[in-house]
Formats: C-alpha cells, sequence, structure tokens
C-alpha cells in the first residue's frame, strides 16, 4: 500500500521516508554536504510486519513526538540520573523581543529539530520480559536470540535478566536481521559495540523505574545511537515510544491469569493481533477497521498520560 507524498515544507527540502516518519534538511544544503540539523516528522502512518498499514492513527506523530520529548528530558537528568546525550537541538530562536519557532506550522507538535550524527547500524533492542518473537523462539529451542533462557518460563515473564539482543539496520526495502553481539563486533568494532550495549542497558533500567512509578511495564524497547561532531555517543530517532516498545499494564501482569490479560498493552499489539488473525501474510495487507485505528489512538493516548501524570 502507498502513503501519502510528503509535505512541501518552505525552507525544507525532503531527503528521505521512513515507514513511518520523514527526514527534512535545510534547503540550501548542498547535495552532498553535512546538514547542520535535520527535520524529523512523525507521521500519522503506522506499521506492522514490515508493511505500512492504511489508514493510519489520527495524531499518531504528535502523541509520540510529544512522549519521544518527554522521555529525552527525562533521561536528560529530569529523573534524576546523570546526562544521556541526545540528539535534539532547539526549535526556537530569539528575534529581537519575540520568539519564533523553527519548526514549520504544518508539522507543528510532530517534529523535532536534530543534530546531524554518524548513525550506527545497529538497531539496539533491550527485552525485559518473554513475549513476541523472543517467546516464539524459546519455545523452539529454549533460547532468546540465540542466548540460553532457564527452562519453565511462559509468555510475559520478566527475565532473570535484561537481554540486550542486537539486530542490524538493513537497507531501505529488506528486513533487519538480528545478530549476536559478536557479530556486531565485527561490524563496529568492540569498543562501540560494547558502548550501544552498556548504554541501552542503562537507558532501559532507568525507564524501566520510571515506567513502574506509573504503573506500567516496559516489556522491550529497541534504541538507535549515532556519534557526534566531538564522537560522544548519542541517543537519537524516536525513544521509549509505543511503537518502538511494548507497555503493559502492571496490575494486569500481575493479577492475569492468561497472557492476554497479563500482558495488557499499551501500544500498536492491538494492530498486530489483529492483522495476525485476519491475514496470512501474504501479499498486501487489508485494511484496519476502524475500530482497531481508534483503539490504537486511545492506547497511545493513554500511555502518554498515565506516564506523564504528576
Amino acid at each position: 500500500m502507498t502513503s501519502a507524498s510528503p509535505l512541501e515544507l518552505a525552507g525544507w527540502r525532503h531527503v528521505y521516508s521512513g515507514k513511518v516518519r520523514d527526514l527534512y534538511v535545510p534547503a540550501e544544503t548542498a547535495p552532498d554536504a553535512t546538514p547542520a540539523h535535520l527535520l524529523v516528522v512523525a507521521s500519522d502512518r503506522v506499521s506492522a510486519f514490515d508493511h505500512v498499514l492504511e489508514p493510519g492513527i489520527p495524531d499518531k506523530g504528535e502523541l509520540l513526538t510529544t512522549l519521544s520529548l518527554w522521555w529525552f528530558d527525562q533521561l536528560a537528568g529530569g529523573d534524576g540520573g546523570p546526562s544521556i546525550p541526545n540528539h535534539l537541538v532547539s526549535d526556537h530562536r530569539l528575534e529581537g523581543e519575540e520568539t519564533v519557532s523553527l519548526i514549520p506550522d504544518a508539522v507543528q507538535g510532530r517534529a523535532m529539530l536534530v543534530r546531524s550524527l554518524d548513525m550506527q547500524p545497529i538497531e539496539c533492542v533491550v527485552r525485559g520480559y518473554l513475549t513476541g518473537s523472543g517467546w516464539a523462539e524459546y519455545r523452539a529451542s529454549g533460547t532468546v536470540c540465540g542466548i540460553p533462557l532457564p527452562e519453565g518460563l511462559n509468555d510475559g515473564d520478566r527475565l532473570p535478566e535484561p537481554l540486550y539482543t542486537p539486530a542490524w539496520k538493513a537497507p531501505m526495502g529488506e528486513h533487519d536481521e538480528n545478530i549476536t553481539f559478536e557479530r556486531s563486533v565485527e561490524l563496529v568494532g568492540a569498543e562501540t559495540a560494547t558502548a550501544l550495549r552498556d548504554l541501552s542497558l542503562e537507558v532501559y533500567h532507568r525507564a524501566s523505574a520510571t515506567a513502574e512509578a506509573h504503573g506500567l511495564i516496559l516489556a522491550d524497547t529497541k534504541f538507535e545511537f549515532g556519534f557526534d561532531a566531538d564522537g560522544v555517543l548519542t541517543l537519537a530517532d524516536e525513544v521509549l515510544t509505543s511503537d518502538s516498545s511494548r507497555y503493559w499494564d502492571a496490575e494486569a501482569w500481575r493479577t492475569g491469569t492468561t497472557p492476554a490479560e497479563r500482558m495488557a498493552s499499551f501500544d500498536k499489539q492491538i494492530v498486530r493481533d489483529w492483522l495476525s488473525a485476519n491475514w496470512d501474510k501474504q501479499g498486501e495487507p487489508p485494511v484496519l477497521p476502524a475500530e482497531i485505528v481508534e483503539r490504537t489512538r486511545e492506547r497511545y493516548a493513554t500511555l502518554l498520560r498515565l506516564l506523564t501524570a504528576s
């Protein structure tokens, strides 16, 4: 299925569209030059099983951008921990006595102004609970991404320790590939691979504690990092959103007796479940029913409200 063409934004040139985000550089940037800044625009598109689905989720771009900005602030010291460097730059400037937004009006609320980074080709996945593809592998072989786990675990169980399970970010049009830590060393070197692992686990532990304080479980998530001009490893892209993470209701997890009850989710699991029941993953996926679209939007909005409540 095709999605709408990227917006034309005055002063910006569109350079790339992923499944759910569009990327722009300042219009004056030369084709072979590194831009001073980038504009990352979150669309309302929703993807699952490597397909962009129709229709989109109303307000999704704004809800997820708001959540990313909140998490960037928490990880910059707002949660009381040490600051984790991120790629955000100020999206306002002073002109005389007036504050002027650098984000175009057409994408206000769903765009971030960020620094250019040397992005690493590793998707940094951290799993704190057994579910999804990890559960499927565990049932077959007793492992998750090749890492042996104790016998007797069930779908939705907390893992003895969070697992770092990196993936190789495939070129556009290809599927990402789960890889071993040793393979990540081959791809980016031992020092960078170790730094990616350690920082991912640190962010996961801090975010998990914050989520638990708000009655939520962060079951798993994925991060992306790049090096800035000074060689500092920097958190980038979206972070800890409903699209990049699984969030569950902590009370339901504690009291539920079935996987469905335990894993009451605040992410796009509703979409995945509906597709799994109504599509054989051959050809183009079906159009999402209005009820699934609205329930997904409600889950996104509820997560934002629960996490940001003081």
